[in-house]
């Protein structure tokens, strides 16, 4: 689906685009604990886990900026909203050493930074392993003031980057920064300009799109359609179908280790198979992988089904990565196209 020399030319052209975002800007905190170091509270009589390390990193729609920032990418201009407390200091110290135009960044003393505390603890077998998670999360809309600047910000980042990604993360309607008013207003900037790049990945509401081009599981599919999955043969090959046909919309609908179904807005459909990725994985984040490949690459200048390729390259490097959300440069992309013999 991709010859050496169509992938070499996307990955030159990376450094030149610029692309917006928008969604919830999470703060991923990992808490590196001592395994070999025990000691009670006094307090309570529990073990007092001992923290050795602090890595923060961009998390949720800083996943896709990750990548696109390790894929080589020239300027990310990020639209969200974050808190006035630590976690959003913490996030923009984490944003200053990557290529982000931090400019459309708002803050609402009223809202929470969300941040996902993550503890790890090295095994016997020198294995990281992730304990219990610990969120931080807004349990309430945007205020009217703050959503109007939101919609204010989008409208500019669209006009002035090369192409939108959408991430819409927060399951619960309205909680998060894509509601319904950044829905209606996505629409609009769509109609306006239709053959400009909008990229959206909805976890609990792709099925509220009707412009640009979705990106969501075969799960997703599936449950936007009402359907219940019954493993019947080329059941999500159906359903990518359908939902396209539904929507209006071309699509890329992941479909785990077998990589990706790239739909057209009329139901023509093409297979990218995904490639093996060898040893332990860690699929956190592998769709988000995907996202900032093929979005990457359609910007690039490449074909749907040359962007679905690049998009299965990148995750099958990012799975192999643990204990972490994996990204993907350059030079292994290319190390990756040979290991799989140009198969892609």
């Amino acid at each position: 689906m991709i010859t050496l020399e169509r992938l070499q030319s996307i990955l030159r052209r990376l450094p030149q685009l610029s692309i917006g975002l928008i969604g919830d800007l999470f703060l991923d905190r990992y808490l590196e604990l001592d395994p070999e170091m025990h000691e009670l509270s006094i307090e309570t009589g529990l073990e007092a886990y001992q923290v050795t390390r602090i890595r923060n990193s961009p998390g949720a729609l800083g996943t896709v900026m990750n990548n696109l920032t390790a894929l080589g990418v020239g300027k990310l201009v990020p639209v969200t909203v974050l808190g006035d407390d630590g976690q959003a200091y913490d996030l923009r110290q984490a944003l200053a050493s990557m290529p982000v135009d931090q400019t459309h960044l708002l803050q609402d003393p009223a809202r929470l930074t969300p941040t996902y505390t993550k503890p790890l603890r090295r095994a016997a077998n020198g294995v990281w392993q992730e304990l219990n998670r610990i969120d931080l999360r807004n349990r309430a809309p945007l205020s009217a003031a703050t959503e109007q600047k939101l919609l204010g910000e989008l409208d500019a980042v669209f006009a002035a980057t090369d192409g939108l990604i959408v991430l819409d993360q927060v399951n619960e309607e309205g909680w998060g920064v894509v509601g319904p008013a950044v829905r209606q207003r996505l629409a609009e900037l769509s109609a306006a300009q239709p053959d400009k790049l909008m990229f959206i990945d909805s976890r609990a509401h792709i099925a509220r799109f009707r412009c640009g081009t979705l990106k969501p599981n075969v799960h997703e599919c599936l449950a936007a359609l009402g359907r219940q999955a019954t493993g019947a043969p080329r059941e999500a090959e159906q359903a990518a179908r359908d939902f396209a046909l539904l929507t209006g919309c071309p699509l890329y609908c992941t479909v785990g280790e077998r990589g990706i179904l790239v739909v057209s807005s009329e139901g023509e459909l093409v297979h990218a198979p995904g490639y093996p990725a060898p040893g332990p994985v860690d699929i956190v984040g592998a769709g988000d992988s995907a996202s900032a490949g093929i979005v990457s690459a359609l910007l690039a200048g490449a074909t749907r089904s040359e962007a679905a390729a690049f998009g299965n390259l990148v995750a099958s490097i990012t799975v192999q990565q643990l204990g972490t959300t994996g990204t993907a440069r350059p030079d292994q992309v290319v190390e990756r196209w040979h290991e799989v013999g140009g198969r892609v």
